[in-house]
């Protein structure tokens, strides 16, 4: 069975790579592509502006006009803009990933609720490897017990918009749990100025932000004597790629739910 596919942000690096991997797969279409209102690219083909050329699929500015045909919507664009598409796509019973990052509890509480009609699975990381790491991460943490500090170290490229990176958060958040820390009350972001001595229950995330970085988050176990460094660096989008993909294959015909990759990949406990 062919999927058809819409790609929300068609314009962006990672919907650009999006239209450009599945348009080499066998059991995709791209159906819709669609930007913001005023985008100097709507209207043109999208296969073009991916640098494939011609697909036949103009890129839309309106979400409707582009899911008649669609099983699935791709969307790596901003939470506003994604809540808009999910909810054109519960109206329309398309099943969704949603690779956005920077969504808040308010969204992710409306994605529940939006997800009772429809299948979606969100992630703010879409690599299979960030999401194997997760799990690593919480037995390392339980495993190392209470006589290690831990730091979260993020870097991306200099357009990133949100910070710290959904990834990192998500990584101090499984760190916390495993602890049985309350990360609302342990979690510092930075440091700066007379801060006093590090508490020991402390998780601290840091973000970098320079040049081209894809993406880099490293996670520091610092004991008395030892540390323990584990690093996921992506060199290429085509990574988060591949893993959106391989959700929308996993989404189409699932029960209504608001999924993420854990699920995807038969990792939930």
């Amino acid at each position: 069975m062919i999927t058809g596919a819409v790609v929300a942000g068609a314009s962006g690096r990672m919907g650009r790579r999006l239209i450009a991997l599945l348009r080499e797969r066998a059991d995709f279409r791209v159906v819709g592509a669609i930007e913001r209102t005023g985008h100097v690219n709507v209207g043109r083909d999208a296969g073009e502006v991916a640098g494939i050329g011609p697909l036949g699929v103009p890129i839309v500015d309106a979400v409707d006009k582009a899911l008649p045909g669609a099983q699935v919507l791709l969307d790596f664009t901003a939470p506003a803009a994604a809540m808009q598409h999910l909810e054109a796509a519960s109206r329309s019973g398309v099943a969704v990933v949603i690779g956005t990052t920077g969504l808040s509890e308010g969204d992710l509480k409306r994605a529940r609720e939006l997800t009772r009609k429809v299948p979606c699975v969100q992630s703010p990381n879409m690599s299979v490897g960030v999401n194997v790491l997760y799990g690593v991460l919480a037995l390392v943490a339980r495993s190392l017990g209470e006589g290690y500090d831990i730091e979260v170290i993020e870097a991306h490229h200099h357009f990133k918009k949100d910070s710290p990176s959904g990834t990192a958060e998500k990584m101090a958040q499984v760190l916390a749990e495993a602890l049985g820390r309350d990360l609302r009350k342990v979690g510092v972001y930075g440091r700066h100025g007379m801060v006093g001595e590090r508490p020991k229950d402390e998780i601290a995330v840091h973000a970098i932000r320079a040049g081209d970085i894809v993406g880099e988050h490293t996670v520091l176990f610092g004991g008395m004597g030892e540390r323990i460094e584990i690093v996921h660096r992506a060199q290429s989008r085509d990574n988060f790629v591949f893993g959106a993909i391989r959700a929308a294959q996993w989404v189409v015909g699932k029960a209504p739910g608001l999924y993420d990759m854990l699920d995807v990949l038969g990792l939930k406990k």
